[in-house]
């Protein structure tokens, strides 16, 4: 486990080097907003993380509900049972281990690791512009149909989750990065994916943190180069 500072986020890394799974501690004055649950082993070192910042976890919340974002939740549960765990309204579904889609939505399947056997649900519901502490809710659909970020109003700093990733090179989720593909193998639009990343830059972020990869200071100039490279891949039929 590697955690790193910036502002009021704390960046908790496990297997940083070789397949970075991230998940982040925001500081609040009365204690940590948890985003994102790592994997089944990451409970130990995200509690860890916690006492050495010296605050209590009070609040967790999942940007999406793949494997490697609630793979440590139901033991983090088990040992924060009060704290309340928050979802989006449509990956809430996806928690439950329902893949359907809406009439609306992009007709391909749903992909990546869908968990099976989770059995933490979630207390509260999220929609577009919810303020969990001084975070903002922003809808950023694509790796998932109910993929959400989240911008620290203080520090514009963006929690991304897996809109993008900077491991191998910063890329738009769906892009696939030759060094780590492995998001965008997860991804369910591209399309999709490519409308959520020009919104996510039109908040101008001061920092952005990515559930694969490092974080990256000043990050608007890469990411419009990074939608710029889907762009074209998406008109060329890739």
């Amino acid at each position: 486990m590697r955690m790193l500072k910036k502002g009021f986020l704390f960046q908790v890394s496990f297997m940083a080097s070789v397949f970075p799974v991230n998940c982040y501690l925001v500081e609040e004055e009365d204690g940590l907003t948890l985003i994102d649950a790592a994997l089944p082993y990451s409970m130990k070192g995200i509690l860890k993380a916690a006492a050495a910042i010296g605050k209590p976890i009070t609040k967790i919340i999942l940007t999406h509900a793949h494997e490697d974002h609630v793979g440590a939740l139901d033991k983090i549960k088990e040992a924060l049972p009060d704290v309340p765990v928050y979802i989006s309204v449509r990956d809430n579904r996806i928690m439950h281990g329902d893949t359907s889609l809406e009439e609306h939505e992009h007709q391909t399947p749903i992909k990546g690791g869908v968990p099976k056997k989770l059995k933490t649900r979630a207390n509260i519901l999220l929609k577009e512009g919810d303020l969990i502490g001084s975070l903002a809710a922003i809808e950023t659909p694509g790796h998932t149909p109910g993929s959400m970020s989240f911008i620290d109003t203080r520090s514009k700093a963006l929690i991304a989750g897996d809109a993008y990733q900077t491991r191998g090179g910063i890329a738009v989720a769906g892009d696939i990065v030759t060094w780590f593909p492995f998001p965008a193998f997860g991804t369910w639009s591209k399309e999709t994916s490519l409308a959520s990343a020009k919104k996510l830059v039109s908040y101008q972020p001061k920092l952005l943190a990515v559930g694969h990869g490092e974080m990256l200071e000043n990050p608007v100039r890469e990411m419009e180069q990074a939608i710029n490279r889907l762009e074209q891949k998406l008109k060329g039929g890739l």
